[in-house]
């Protein structure tokens, strides 16, 4: 992988290291970015945004890396 995924990561920069990475988050309602909802802000941020507890979004963040490495 090009670019550490975290809790960190700016969603701009994730999408365009990882274009598949979209429909990961979508799946997970993390964000809708084909509906056109801004992708600034951290991966965080946006779990934070839905209420997501510190240790779902570590989950996430451990499957979106797998999701990743296996496309």
């Amino acid at each position: 992988m090009a670019t550490e995924i975290s809790r960190d990561t700016i969603i701009e920069d994730l999408v365009e290291a990882y274009p598949d990475a979209i429909t990961f988050l979508m799946e997970k309602g993390i964000r809708c970015l084909r509906c056109g909802e801004p992708i600034w802000g951290t991966l965080g941020s946006a779990m934070d945004e839905k209420d997501f507890p510190v240790e779902r979004q570590m989950e996430i963040v451990q499957e979106l890396r797998g999701f990743l490495s296996a496309n």
